[in-house]
C-alpha cells in the first residue's frame, strides 16, 4: 500500500494525542508525519509509531509535500492555516468549528454522509463531538422512518474543554474533599460535584453556541434542512465520554425492538440495552473505545410516534480524532486524496 505524508497541527493537545494514538492503532499508510503546534508547545518531543518527532512551530512553509493535515488547533488556527495548506496541495481535516457550516466545505461523520467528502476543495470539517455519536446513531432509523423531530440534553465531559478543565476538575475535587473551597478558572462556576448548563457563549436566542452547532450541523450531515430541534448541552464533571439523551418524533411509529434491530446491524454502533440487568451505557467505559454506545431504547410515553434513547461515546476519539482519520481512511480507499508514495 502506498505510504501518504501526513502533518497534525495541535498535535500536543488532548485530540493531537489522540490523533497519534488513532493512526498507530489503525496502522495507518504514513510514509512520514510532521508534528506542528504553537510556539509554545515548539521544541517538544513526541513518538509516533516508536519513532521521537521534534515538535515545530507551525508556518505557511509546513505544508509542503504533504498529503492530509489534521488539524486541532482552534478555529483561529485553522482559517489562517487551512486555506494554506490546502493551495500546497494538502488535503485539510479540520476538528475546529471554523469550516463546518460554509456551504463549499463538506462536514462528515462517514458512516452517515460519506459521499460528501467527494466535493471537498482542500478542506473538510470534522463535526462537533456531540454531533457525531448522536447522528451515527439516528441515521440508520432516520433512513427505514424519516426524523420529524428531535430534543436533545447532553451530558458533556471536561476534556472537551481541554487539558486544563481536567486538571481543573482534579483539583477541585481534591479541594472540596478536603474541606477547602474551589474557585473556579477554567469555568464560570465549580465543575467538581456540579453540573453547568452553559458550554460555549450564550446566543441571543437563549441558547449556548455549542447547543446551536449541534442544530446546525445535525441538519447539514444528515441534509434534513427542515428537521426540528432543540438542544441544551451540560457540562459535567466526568473526564471523558459524552452523553446524550435524544427524543425522537418519527414520521410513523417505531417500536423499541425494530429500532434496536436497525441499530444492532449499524455500522459504528453496538446496543447495550438490557434494563433488567442494568445493562446500559455508560462514558467510564466507553473511554477509550471506537463506538457509539445506544441504550434505554424505550417509547415516548408522549408522542405516539416517538422514542428515547441513551447515547455514549468517547468524545476524543469517535467525537474527534477517530472520525478525522476516518475520513482520510476513506478518502485513500475510494482514490479522492492525491499523493501516496
Amino acid at each position: 500500500m502506498r505510504g501518504y505524508h501526513l502533518a497534525i497541527v495541535g498535535a500536543t493537545g488532548l485530540v493531537g494525542q489522540e490523533f497519534i494514538k488513532v493512526l498507530e492503532q489503525r496502522r495507518f499508510p504514513m510514509a512520514s508525519v510532521q508534528l506542528f503546534a504553537s510556539d509554545r508547545s515548539a521544541g517538544k518531543r513526541m513518538f509516533v509509531n516508536h519513532q521521537e518527532i521534534e515538535v515545530k512551530e507551525t508556518s505557511a512553509q509546513s505544508f509542503e509535500r504533504v498529503d492530509i493535515a489534521l488539524f486541532s488547533a482552534g478555529s483561529e488556527v485553522s482559517l489562517h492555516f487551512s486555506p494554506i495548506a490546502a493551495q500546497s496541495g494538502a488535503v485539510v481535516v479540520d476538528n475546529s468549528a471554523a469550516w463546518r457550516m460554509d456551504p463549499d466545505v463538506p462536514l462528515v461523520v462517514p458512516e452517515v454522509n460519506v459521499e460528501d467528502i467527494k466535493g471537498h476543495k482542500g478542506i473538510i470539517a470534522n463535526p462537533n463531538c456531540s454531533t457525531i455519536q448522536m447522528v451515527v446513531a439516528l441515521n440508520p432509523l432516520h433512513k427505514v422512518n424519516p426524523i420529524k423531530r428531535l430534543t436533545v440534553a447532553t451530558y458533556q465531559s471536561v476534556s472537551g474543554t481541554g487539558a486544563a478543565a481536567m486538571e481543573e476538575l482534579t483539583n477541585q475535587t481534591k479541594l472540596i474533599l478536603e474541606g477547602h473551597n474551589a474557585i473556579p478558572h477554567v469555568y464560570p462556576h465549580q465543575i467538581a460535584f456540579n453540573l453547568l448548563p452553559e458550554i460555549d457563549v450564550f446566543l441571543d436566542n437563549g441558547y449556548t453556541k455549542e447547543e446551536w452547532k449541534l442544530v446546525e450541523e445535525t441538519r447539514k450531515i444528515m441534509h434534513a434542512e427542515d428537521m426540528l430541534i432543540s438542544a441544551t448541552c451540560v457540562r459535567v464533571p466526568v473526564y471523558i465520554g459524552h452523553s446524550e439523551v435524544v427524543q425522537i418524533e418519527f414520521t410513523h411509529p417505531m417500536a423499541p425492538d425494530e429500532a434496536r434491530e436497525i441499530l444492532a446491524r449499524a455500522p459504528g454502533v453496538k446496543v447495550l440495552d438490557d434494563p433488567a440487568i442494568s445493562l446500559y451505557p455508560q462514558p467510564w467505559a466507553a473511554a477509550g473505545t471506537d463506538e457509539v454506545f445506544v441504550g434505554r431504547i424505550r417509547r415516548d410515553a408522549s408522542h405516539a410516534n416517538g422514542l428515547v434513547m441513551w447515547i455514549v461515546a468517547d468524545n476524543l476519539r469517535k467525537g474527534a480524532a477517530l472520525n478525522a482519520v476516518q475520513i482520510a481512511e476513506e478518502m485513500i480507499q475510494r482514490d479522492w486524496v492525491k499523493g501516496g508514495r
